[in-house]
């Protein structure tokens, strides 16, 4: 489980001059095991500033986030160790293929060999990458890119999952076999959490989502609920009503 609590974060102005910014003012979610939590929101709403702090790239200001009943600011080890992440920077080193580039961060991670193979030929199987394996990753297209580093990313069999605008740039195959991923994942009861703002995305898998707008948490609940809160008949509509109305009385 993922509990975040009244999370809030400034950054420093450009200049000595400028204000602080505020990047995420209070957010709080809580995201359960064997389910797929969606944060969705504009750009620039503090989807991705919430999430770095959940993983411990990033110390929050104020409030307490949670990743197994650990707290991330006083036990980032820990957290760290129940974790797979996929940032918005896929980050593969172009000059190993992409077998290299998982037994990399396979060895990092403390993974025997023997369960690396095992655990490498499942993640191959569901992402449809086998062909792409011992090739350097040079040149790879988005979607491939993508394969490699959610496979990095859960090669130790991690108890949660987040992930951060992970369709971005994806042609519709690509798309179709995270998809795949996440539902096999949630059976396995793993605690996925990822941010995006595409509703597709969040239509199609996620049994909670929770809406972000100005750095605050406004809504949660089910695609059917956000829709019944808000009097309207589809997800996006849900979400300009309950978003705008946010805005108008900020």
């Amino acid at each position: 489980m993922i509990e975040v609590e009244h999370l809030s974060k400034r950054f420093a102005g450009k200049n000595r001059k400028a204000a602080p910014v505020l990047a995420v003012a209070d957010v709080s979610f809580t995201a359960c095991n064997g389910r797929i939590t969606a944060l969705l929101g504009p750009n620039g709403a503090g989807k991705t500033t919430t999430l770095r702090i959940v993983t411990t790239l990033m110390q929050a200001d104020g409030g307490t986030a949670r990743v197994g009943g650990h707290d991330v600011a006083a036990a980032p080890a820990a957290v760290r160790a129940q974790l797979g992440v996929l940032s918005d920077a896929r980050g593969l080193y172009a000059r190993l293929t992409a077998r290299e580039n998982i037994a990399y961060f396979a060895r990092l991670r403390g993974v025997p060999t023997a369960d690396f193979e095992r655990r490498l030929a499942e993640l191959a199987a569901l992402l449809d990458m086998a062909d792409l394996l011992d090739r350097p990753t040079h040149g790879f297209s988005t979607g491939e890119r993508m394969k490699v580093a959610l496979a990095r990313a859960l090669i130790h069999d991690p108890s949660h999952l987040v992930l951060d605008e992970p369709t971005n740039g994806l042609d519709v195959m690509s798309t179709r076999a995270l998809r795949r991923l996440l539902l096999a994942l949630r059976a396995q009861d793993k605690c996925i959490v990822f941010s995006t703002h595409i509703m597709q995305e969040v239509e199609a898998v996620c049994d909670e989502i929770v809406i972000v707008a100005r750095g605050r948490s406004i809504a949660h609940g089910s695609a059917a609920a956000l829709c019944a809160r808000a009097g309207t008949a589809s997800l996006e509509d849900a979400f300009v009503t309950l978003a705008l109305g946010h805005a108008e009385t900020a």
